[in-house]
């Protein structure tokens, strides 16, 4: 649970008297809400304030007509399916408790209901139905809508809610995330007159959301499966590069040459770092496609008359074409070391030399420093130095992927060695790096009981894919890469001493962009450069306060963010040059002032371990977005999940707390 204590997480129903004198102040505005009402529903109620929502309402607006539900359903069939057998054990569980569970959608809107048959009957009075959208903006404070508005387990009990009318109800509820990238999914919720309030119901919706997001996990990796199985004649051509998406837009596999095709194009996409292309997403037909992307080069995939997928399969004459003219990215970053790293900042260059100087031995590099700072670059250089250079260069990021994918990417399979195993098998990422490198990206992140089989790997030189007893001889150089502190996650049991041991022989410690000298500004000019070129307009001129600015700025996301900003403002700017007011938002939040850097922050150049950095760069951005874990998470560039997590390993929930009671106080 994300809350910061029992106090702000559960309610109290001892404390109904005092929360409905507190709701009365509020609506006449006469004095402060008092220590009976959590800051949760305080800040519930002020957005419905800003809304105009009328605190008089009875109900909600009547549901929507049964073929509008109906093509609602069809919109949301996976979500209803993976969520189907736990609701109908909701129907047996609830019954006789006086309760009713809920699933509803990202905008609100119940899609289907169980649970205790009088209690439905008297959910109708209030219009708690299928087909009915429970948002803040529509109904006030309410467990389903405020639950999607923080994005966190929520309880509200009886006079907490801000319309009238739902002030006999009590509910809980929990959103619902997809396991690939944290997406927001929908709701679940358990309801009941204010009679049946029990804290367990906080503790239920949250077990519920967990067991319908691992259904939906098991879901995506056989959907993976088989897309990989149904395309294996295209990913094994050796005439056409090819890069195929999945349902939601997700490149997840390339063959041949895709990527060096993709940057002839310009195209703005790297196959080591899977981003979405709404556009391809099966449910998206109103999104654009990117510039470099044309209709003609798409071709879906389907099985049993169900689309799957879709088929990139990019035109080698363009390729051609564009190699006759070589960009100025080309010319700026020959092959062979390091020279693709741009920097004038004394530590960062002599990191560099200590890299170059590893790059030559064989023995396993580890890659230490916060996300964006350039670690799979520096993998890079290593593997161009080192004497594999000219075997592949094969990454992986154990993170986001459910154990059973990242199993099967990291030791392949055979035939028929689990149910949707592909005809012939897969060659996994560790068979593919032989004779060259293997890059594991946060490998901090991989599950224990995968472990001793990658440190059996390292110590022997064999693997055994799955399913198969016979085991393959492999040789290739190990690089691997955290943003955790490893000795902290083996003192914790969630690392193996051994295995540590065995990735560490070696490592390097890569500053973030905040400790690098005169790098922000070099850096600008060079991505300014290559974004001009890239979308074919003009090099602008740029302001020495924009520089200052960027400069001053601490860059959480570090060098992927300032790419980011960049390009955002070299294209959103009209005119010959690019003053502060080409700059984003989130830019101006970081300003540090008296009221948004409580004087417990210590400096950041005090701290040694890199646990302690990453939860100090928690603690500030934090601050500096006054306790919004949706802007903290942007700034930070992670999932809003991993920003949970987080907050939960370095004991943060006070901060956010904190934040959130000064942004109110200063509101007030």
């Amino acid at each position: 649970m994300t809350c910061a204590s029992d106090g702000q997480r559960f309610s109290e129903p001892g404390k109904d008297a005092d929360v409905m004198a507190a709701w009365e102040r509020f609506l006449n505005g006469s004095g402060q809400a008092g220590d009976a009402l959590r800051s949760l529903v305080e800040g519930s109620w002020q957005r419905c304030r800003d809304h105009n929502v009328d605190p008089d309402k009875r109900s909600a607006p009547p549901p929507l007509t049964e073929s509008r539900l109906e093509s609602l359903r069809n919109t949301h069939d996976e979500l209803l399916r993976a969520s189907a057998p736990i609701m109908a054990c909701a129907r047996d569980f609830l019954a006789e408790t006086g309760t009713v569970m809920a699933l509803a959608d990202v905008n609100c809107t119940i899609l289907s209901m169980e649970g205790d048959t009088r209690t439905l009957g008297a959910a109708e009075n209030i219009h708690l139905l299928p087909g009915v959208a429970w948002s803040e903006r529509i109904c006030g404070t309410n467990a389903i809508g405020t639950a999607l508005a923080v994005g966190e387990p929520v309880q509200i009990h009886s006079a907490e809610h801000y319309c009238a009318g739902i002030k006999r109800w009590t509910c809980s509820a929990m959103v619902i995330r997809h396991p690939i990238d944290g997406e927001t999914l929908g709701v679940v919720d358990v309801s009941g007159l204010s009679e049946t309030y029990n804290r367990q119901s906080l503790a239920l919706v949250v077990t519920t959301a967990n067991r319908i997001e691992s259904r939906l996990t098991m879901r995506e990796t056989e959907l993976r499966l088989r897309l990989l199985e149904a395309t294996l004649p295209n990913l094994s051509s050796t005439t056409d590069s090819v890069v195929l998406f999945d349902r939601r837009g997700y490149p997840i596999k390339a063959n041949g040459n895709a990527q060096a095709v993709l940057t002839s194009l310009g195209a703005d996409l790297d196959l080591s770092r899977p981003r979405r292309i709404p556009a391809l997403a099966l449910d998206n037909s109103l999104t654009q496609l990117p510039p470099w992307m044309r209709a003609e080069w798409l071709a879906p995939v389907s099985e049993r008359g169900e689309r799957i997928g879709t088929l990139l399969i990019l035109p080698l004459p363009a390729l051609v074409h564009r190699r006759s003219k070589p960009d100025r990215e080309e010319i700026e970053r020959p092959p062979g070391g390091f020279e693709h790293i741009i920097t004038v900042d004394p530590g960062l260059k002599t990191v560099l030399r200590k890299a170059r100087q590893l790059a030559s031995s064989r023995v396993p590099v580890l890659l230490l420093g916060e996300t964006g700072v350039g670690k799979e670059e520096f993998a890079q250089g290593i593997h161009r130095a080192s004497p594999f250079s000219a075997g592949p260069f094969v990454p992986l990021n154990c993170g986001g992927l459910s154990r059973e994918l990242l199993a099967s990417e990291l030791f392949g399979y055979v035939d028929g060695a689990f149910t949707g195993a592909r005809r012939g098998g897969l060659i996994g990422k560790i068979e593919a790096a032989n004779g060259g490198t293997l890059f594991l990206d946060e490998i901090g992140e991989m599950p224990i009981d995968l472990q001793p089989h990658l440190l059996r790997v390292l110590e022997h030189g064999e693997i055994y894919r799955l399913g198969e007893n016979a085991p393959r001889k492999t040789d290739f150089r190990l690089v691997a890469a955290t943003n955790r502190d490893l000795r902290q996650e083996v003192a914790a049991g969630r690392f193996r001493m051994d295995l540590y041991y065995r990735v560490a022989v070696t490592s390097i410690r890569i500053p973030a962009l905040r400790d690098r000298q005169g790098d922000v500004e070099r850096l600008v000019q060079h991505f300014l450069a290559h974004f001009a070129e890239r979308h074919r307009k003009p090099l602008p001129a740029i302001d020495h306060a924009v520089l200052e600015r960027l400069a001053a700025y601490t860059w959480p996301g570090n060098v992927r963010e300032l790419r980011n900003v960049v390009e955002s403002m070299l294209l959103v700017c009209e005119g010959p040059r690019l003053s502060l007011d080409c700059l984003p938002a989130e830019l101006e939040a970081d300003t540090p002032t008296p009221d948004t850097h409580p004087a417990s922050v210590t400096p950041l150049h005090a701290v040694q371990r890199i646990s302690e950095v990453e939860a100090e760069l928690i603690r500030r951005t934090i601050a500096a977005t006054g306790g919004n874990l949706t802007l903290t998470a942007s700034k930070l560039a992670i999932a809003k999940s991993t920003l949970y997590q987080k907050l939960r390993d370095y004991d943060l929930h006070d901060e956010v707390s904190a934040q959130r009671s000064l942004k109110l106080s200063g509101q007030r």
